[in-house]
């Protein structure tokens, strides 16, 4: 692969040469592993399915001519070689562990398009100056262990390794127990691993492109989060015997902070978000007023300011809440991330491969959590959405169309070229 048989430039500008029967064909393959009665996936972290998932996708990498390495968290690595190998590898990929009811696409999406770069890059005969590299990243979903993202966490050092290693299943199962029993617990070094660029294709998980009839979203950087778990602590008493002014229920309060939270996403358009994802109360009979709420509030905000705001406006709702019914609360942070913009060169590579393959395009934002997040702490890093059947993922129904994950690719394809040459900003 000396002499390559189409130079980078003249790659820039040609058909799409992604083979999307090849690609749709390596997503369907993969979805066999762990297939559910209802066209979905269930394949958990670390589970024997994920081992052979995680053996699939090694071979397919292995037959494509890359030297494969894993790390101390399982995070593999697929390396297809560079003319330059002190070069920073441009790194593409995503996760292959599903939600309990998954889909085809979610994680699995990147992962095969980043496949398809480096076969696609064999068929062509073309030989990139930095080496491109595919990361299959352990444990994004948390379905299984907390935290999610895990494997992108300890590969960006935000989670301790042994730390990490030691969280347990439901059953009492390690991540270190299970990584030693699939054969996955590598010896590569889970930090110092350099990062020229990183680009994330996904399904965008959400109904923006399909209503706008657009193929490609821009991504520029990802929602802000904080959540929280929240408990009301009133009195439980008789539904009959208490007069409704004397009544301390823990019920109503929480009625009051979900309506407050609902409203205050909606005050801080655009790019807010506001959930209360899971509501628990005690004792739980038909005849007593509730004594106790436990509950989640998930806020989220393209700017930290904003983000803030949302806290504070639903903290003083808690408060103001409490006195009003007697009640007292506990309000736990549970996990936080900022707002996060992505690197600039990154963005404008994902937007000129998108124009110069004719692909209607736009700039959006993500709103869900991704392996990107924390691998734009090491280096450059995009996204590139396509759209997905009605929004719809985390969900056996998940679907996208073949052409738009083949265009979604082909972008990928240009993005990463361009890194791996150093045309274009520092993205390489």
């Amino acid at each position: 692969m000396n002499n390559p048989i189409v130079s980078a430039p003249q790659l820039q500008n040609s058909a799409p040469l992604i083979n999307c029967e090849r690609l749709w064909q390596s997503l369907m393959d993969l979805a066999q592993l762990g297939a559910t009665a209802k066209g979905g996936v269930c394949r958990l972290a670390l589970t024997d399915l994920d081992r052979q998932a995680r053996d699939l996708f090694v071979r397919w990498c292995e037959e494509a001519g890359c030297t494969v390495s894993i790390d101390g968290i399982g995070n593999i690595f697929a390396r297809r070689a560079g003319r330059n190998p002190e070069r920073a590898p441009v790194m593409t990929g995503s996760h292959i562990d599903t939600q309990p009811t998954g889909g085809k696409f979610d994680g699995c999406y990147g992962v095969m398009a980043g496949l398809e770069v480096i076969r696609t890059l064999n068929d062509l005969g073309v030989q990139t100056e930095a080496p491109i590299e595919v990361v299959v990243w352990t444990n994004e979903e948390g379905s299984r262990f907390p935290p999610c993202m895990m494997g992108s966490g300890v590969f960006a050092g935000k989670f301790d390794l042994e730390d990490t290693l030691c969280k347990q299943d439901e059953h009492g199962l390690s991540v270190g127990s299970e990584l030693q029993r699939i054969g996955y617990a590598g010896s590569r070094a889970v930090l110092g691993h350099p990062v020229g660029a990183y680009f994330e294709a996904h399904i965008e998980q959400g109904p923006v492109l399909e209503d706008r009839e657009t193929t490609i979203g821009v991504v520029m950087g990802c929602l802000g989060q904080k959540w929280f778990d929240l408990t009301l602590t009133g009195v439980e008493a008789h539904a009959g015997p208490t007069p409704m002014h004397l009544r301390k229920d823990a019920l109503v309060g929480a009625a009051q902070v979900v309506s407050a939270v609902n409203r205050i996403a909606h005050a801080q358009q655009p790019h807010a978000c506001g959930t209360v994802g899971c509501l628990t109360l005690h004792p739980g009979s038909r005849n007593v007023i509730p004594g106790q709420v436990q509950m989640t509030i998930d806020l989220r905000h393209l700017h930290a300011d904003k983000l803030q705001a949302m806290v504070d406006e639903v903290r003083q709702v808690i408060e103001d809440t409490c006195l009003q019914h007697g009640l007292s609360y506990e309000l736990t942070p549970t996990a936080d991330f900022p707002p996060l913009d992505f690197d600039p060169a990154c963005v404008a590579a994902v937007r000129q491969g998108a124009e110069q393959l004719g692909l209607s395009h736009m700039d959006i934002v993500s709103g869900a959590g991704h392996d990107a997040i924390f691998v734009a702490e090491l280096g450059p890093a995009g996204m590139i959405f396509v759209p997905c059947e009605g929004g719809i993922s985390h969900n056996e129904i998940e679907n996208a169309a073949p052409q738009d994950l083949a265009d979604g690719c082909a972008v990928l394809l240009r993005a990463m070229v361009n890194a791996a040459q150093g045309q274009g900003g520092h993205a390489a």
